[in-house]
């Protein structure tokens, strides 16, 4: 019998590409809101909640987003907008990984979407809208599709 040779690192199957795709997208979005924490700064979010508790007709002086108008200031932006250029540098980086087919992009997928399920679940019991379902669902569908690669990969190393 003519076995191939084991590659840690196979070519990605379609569906890793697609995972890839949407990673990618997620990535370049948190880039783009890094970037544009920096560009603004914090006024124009401060004038934003302003707005908000205005429309909604919240209490200036209390509750969440006077809380949140009140933390915005310039240190505050430069954290979120360092968190998210983090954040965005890994799912671009893991969306890169999983295009390539590398185990170790699986792995952040996988560990990195599993960590939302908590999150999710806590959604969906607290908001039960259709969105909170396709949250929940996808994230799901992520961690199946990645756990079932690194089976896959264990498998063909025994």
């Amino acid at each position: 019998m003519n076995a191939e040779p084991y590659s840690p690192d196979p070519p990605a199957p379609p569906v890793l590409q697609v995972v890839a795709m949407v990673e990618a997208a997620k990535g370049l979005m948190a880039l783009l809101a890094a970037s544009g924490l920096e560009l603004l700064g914090p006024a124009p979010l401060r004038r934003g909640v302003e707005m908000l508790i205005a429309r909604f007709q919240l209490d200036p002086q209390q509750g969440a987003m006077a809380w949140l108008g009140r933390a915005i200031n310039p240190d505050s932006v430069h954290i979120a907008a360092a968190i998210a250029l983090v954040y965005g540098g890994m799912r671009v980086a893991e969306s890169w990984g999983l295009w390539r087919g590398k185990a170790w992009a699986s792995w952040l997928g996988c560990i990195g979407a599993a960590l939302y399920l908590p999150f999710d679940l806590y959604a969906l019991v607290a908001h039960p809208v259709w969105l909170s379902v396709a949250v929940l669902g996808i994230n799901l569908l992520v961690v199946w599709v990645l756990g079932r690669d690194l089976y896959a990969r264990h498998r063909e190393r025994a």
